[in-house]
């Protein structure tokens, strides 16, 4: 039975999964859930997964939640190349570490970028208070800061010379914020000089496919309009920012 994974593209982590069973050449059938009208919440998928989130893998009648889980599981299954999850013990504790401490950093900060650009005017008809917006940026930089001198230093990538799945999860949480039309690689020339590095061991029509849906991000308002979940999501949001 094929391998099946449920993804929408605008999500960071899917991407991050897509990429990497693409990149490998593992057999998959890409199930699209459409966030955006909501499919996620539907019957159907409820029955694959109470935590009604993607990615999810179902492998036969396994199935997984939680895109790193999802990450290492395809990595050990399909026994990929080991630079992308390695046998060393210290060169997999430092993936490992870096896919412990991103969710906090990195994926939390840049995830706020693009809802503080992208949805929140959408959804509530205002912008996000230039107060609360300054905030969420020096929370970014910060988190970038460290990124780069911790985890990045003037290696080419994360474990040193070879790319690896902290490399995947990290790029593609960075490609969010730049969705909104943010550069946050401008002005950061080892960040985007890593950056190329990741882009070019990926392979740019991969890279850009991946990331077509959140380059066009501008095209969500009409997908909301048109499917009603506009009108859904905005009592939620205005609970959320108020």
């Amino acid at each position: 039975m094929t391998l099946e994974l449920f993804l929408d593209l605008h999500s960071q982590p899917c991407r991050a999964v897509y990429i990497f069973a693409k990149k490998a050449n593992i057999p998959f059938e890409f199930k699209k859930v459409d966030l955006a009208s909501g499919q996620q919440y539907g019957e159907e998928f409820g029955k694959l997964s109470i935590v009604r989130k993607v990615p999810v893998l179902r492998d036969g009648d396994f199935i997984l939640t939680e895109s790193i889980a999802i990450l290492t599981y395809l990595a050990e299954k399909f026994a990929t190349p080991d630079h992308w999850y390695p046998m060393a013990l210290q060169q997999r504790a430092r993936v490992n570490e870096y896919l412990s401490w991103q969710h906090k950093a990195i994926r939390e900060n840049g995830s706020k970028i693009f809802w503080f650009r992208a949805m929140v005017p959408l959804l509530t008809g205002a912008p996000v208070g230039q107060e609360r917006m300054d905030s969420a940026m020096e929370d970014l930089t910060s988190a970038l800061a460290v990124f780069e001198e911790k985890f990045l230093q003037q290696r080419c990538f994360i474990t040193g010379k070879d790319i690896s799945l902290a490399d995947l999860v990290a790029i593609v949480e960075l490609m969010q914020p730049v969705g909104t039309g943010l550069d946050v690689f401008e002005g950061r020339p080892s960040l985007s000089a890593w950056r190329d590095r990741v882009k070019k061991e990926i392979g740019a029509s991969l890279f850009d496919e991946a990331h077509q849906v959140i380059m066009n991000v501008h095209m969500l308002p009409q997908v909301f309009e048109d499917n009603g979940m506009l009108e859904l999501m905005k009592p939620q949001l205005k609970k959320l920012f108020n």
